[in-house]
C-alpha cells in the first residue's frame, strides 16, 4: 500500500483536525466503548477518539496508524499520554493482546484496495477481539457515488488555520469503472504567502456483499448493519455501510 502525502507530511497532516470535527462516529464509539475495559482504534489517525476514550474511564486504549506524521499530533494531544500508540498497518499489525471493542472509523478501512488488503485487515480485527468483544468500521455505500461531490466547483472552501491562517482548500476527483477505485487530490493554498499543498489519495468502495463475505471468511459475524453513526438500520439508499459485530458465539 502506499504511502500517502495527505497523512504522512506533517503539514499536511495538521489539517486534519481543521477539516474533521468530533462527529456521530466518535459519539457512537463512546458509547460503544461504555463499561469496556480495553479499545483498540485501528486507524487512529491524529489520536482525538482514543486520548478521549483514554480519558474518560480507567481503560486500556491502543491507537494504531501507519503515518508517524498523524501519530506525532496524536502523542502531543492532552489525554496523548494514556494512550499507547503504535505506527503499523492494519492489515499486518499484531500486538499481543485482545481488546473489548476495535473500532475503524473516518471511512479509514476504504484506504484497503483490494479484497485481499480488506480481508487482512479484518483478520486483524478479528486476531485483536476478546472473545465477547465487538467491532465496528465504516465504508462509503458506492451506490451513493459521493465522489461525484469532490469535484473542485462543489468542494472549494476557505479554511481558518491556527497555524497557516487562511487558507482556500479544494478537491478534484477521478473515478476508475472497472477497478471501483478512486483517486481524489487535496489542495491546500496558503492565502499568506501562495504556497500550495497538495497530496493524491486512493481508496475503494467496496459493495456490502464484498464486505459481507469478506467479514465471514475473517472469521467474524456481524449482529446489525448501520446505515449510519446515528444508529439507523442500513438500506440499499444508505450513504454508508457500518457492520457492528463480533467473534462468533460458540
Amino acid at each position: 500500500m502506499e504511502q500517502d502525502r495527505l497523512y504522512q507530511d506533517p503539514d499536511l497532516a495538521d489539517f486534519y483536525d481543521v477539516e474533521n470535527a468530533w462527529s456521530a462516529d466518535r459519539d457512537s464509539c463512546r458509547s460503544l466503548a461504555e463499561g469496556c475495559a480495553s479499545v483498540l482504534d485501528l486507524g487512529c489517525g491524529t489520536g482525538w477518539l482514543a486520548a478521549t476514550l483514554a480519558a474518560e474511564a480507567e481503560r486500556t486504549v491502543f491507537g494504531v496508524d501507519p503515518a508517524g506524521a498523524m501519530l506525532d499530533i496524536a502523542r502531543a494531544r492532552p489525554g496523548g499520554n494514556r494512550v499507547t500508540w503504535v505506527q503499523g498497518d492494519g492489515r499486518s499489525v499484531r500486538l499481543g493482546r485482545r481488546f473489548d471493542l476495535v473500532v475503524l472509523t473516518g471511512h479509514a478501512f476504504q484506504v484497503f484496495l483490494t479484497p485481499g488488503d480488506q480481508l487482512e485487515a479484518l483478520r486483524t480485527i478479528a486476531a485483536h477481539l476478546a472473545p465477547d468483544g465487538r467491532f465496528i468500521f465504516d465504508s462509503r455505500n458506492p451506490a451513493i457515488e459521493e465522489w461525484r461531490e469532490w469535484t473542485p466547483e462543489a468542494s472549494a472552501r476557505r479554511i481558518d488555520h491556527p497555524r497557516f491562517g487562511a487558507v482556500d482548500a479544494w478537491n478534484d476527483v477521478e473515478h476508475d469503472p472497472d477497478t471501483g477505485i478512486v483517486t481524489y487530490g487535496t489542495y491546500y493554498r496558503i492565502v499568506a504567502d501562495g504556497r500550495l499543498l497538495s497530496s493524491r489519495s486512493r481508496i475503494a468502495f467496496p459493495p456490502r456483499a464484498q464486505l459481507e463475505a469478506l467479514i465471514g471468511e475473517a472469521g467474524l459475524a456481524i449482529d446489525t448493519w448501520l446505515g449510519d453513526w446515528t444508529g439507523a438500520p442500513w438500506t440499499p439508499g444508505s450513504r454508508d455501510h457500518i457492520p457492528l459485530g463480533r467473534l462468533p458465539r460458540s
